[in-house]
């Protein structure tokens, strides 16, 4: 019997009229288009998307308005506001289907995070003893906020903590981070988080020369001080957003960020309370 007689109905010849043996056979599902996607899927696809860009709008709003209030309105908003929205944010996102692992909370990367962040607590101890001991760094260490040891052992271990790091570290490299991070990945959060960290310390830093020895000195008062401290500010918290997002993508976890940030912020108090105590 002919064998290819009897595939005739579900082969052909592949690249001439005439069958030359079993290999130029193939299939004729072989040579169908590829299947087209269902329009549903498509939808689907694109609401997602779109549900993906407002809670990334609807972060950045938040946040915004955040700190507005914590900084233009009354004390004790500076106190509660920050830490509030964070909790609220968190919540918000997770009803929105942010798994715990997308938000650096997930229990498998603790490991990791507590690695990174002894060794960043380490490095940042060691450039502070360096830059408070130099006598041409010290000056910049000679923050108002912090001329006693009472009043920076309160702050770092306390407000620091509680009021500024945990909740920013929870609010930009958690749930932004998270939420940016399904838009349009790592690079994505490095570039947008960063750029919106930076941006968030515009307030803190109206008066970043008035208060610092070491700022007032090389760039005087005044308007044009004051304009000099926040673009400095702004460039430094922007550099170190990058740093701690590149801690949170590599560990995983927000221990390491959040350690980072709290030695930067919480030993450098206590490292400016030493050198008024000294001085």
């Amino acid at each position: 019997m002919d064998v290819g007689s009897g595939l005739r109905g579900t082969l052909v010849v592949a690249g001439h009229a005439q069958r030359r043996g079993p290999l130029n056979w193939i299939f004729v599902s072989d040579l169908a288009a590829p299947a087209q996607p269902h329009p549903l899927v498509d939808q689907l696809s694109a609401l997602h998307h779109f549900r993906t860009y407002v809670d990334i709008a609807v972060v950045v709003v938040v946040l915004a308005l955040t700190n507005l209030i914590a900084h233009f309105t009354t004390p004790w908003a500076s106190v509660a506001t920050v830490p509030a929205a964070a909790a609220g944010l968190l919540i918000l996102v997770r009803s929105r289907g942010l798994g715990w692992a997308e938000l650096g909370l997930g229990r498998e990367h603790w490991k990791s995070g507590t690695g990174y962040a002894l060794g960043a607590v380490a490095l940042v101890l060691s450039v502070i003893a360096i830059g408070a001991l130099l006598p041409w760094t010290r000056p910049m260490f000679m923050n108002n906020n912090y001329a006693t040891i009472s009043g920076a052992l309160i702050a770092s271990m306390v407000i620091i903590p509680l009021q500024t790091v945990i909740p920013e570290e929870l609010a930009f490299r958690g749930v932004l981070h998270g939420a940016l991070n399904r838009a349009w990945g790592f690079r994505g959060v490095a570039a947008a988080g960063s750029l919106l960290f930076g941006l968030w310390h515009i307030a803190t830093s109206l008066g970043l020369t008035s208060s610092n020895v070491g700022f007032t000195r090389i760039f005087g008062g005044g308007v044009m001080g004051t304009v000099a401290g926040v673009a400095l500010a702004v460039v430094a918290t922007g550099a170190a957003g990058f740093v701690f997002t590149w801690l949170r993508g590599r560990s995983g976890s927000l221990i390491a960020p959040i350690a980072l940030h709290w030695s930067l912020n919480g030993l450098g108090a206590l490292a400016a309370a030493l050198v008024w105590h000294l001085s």
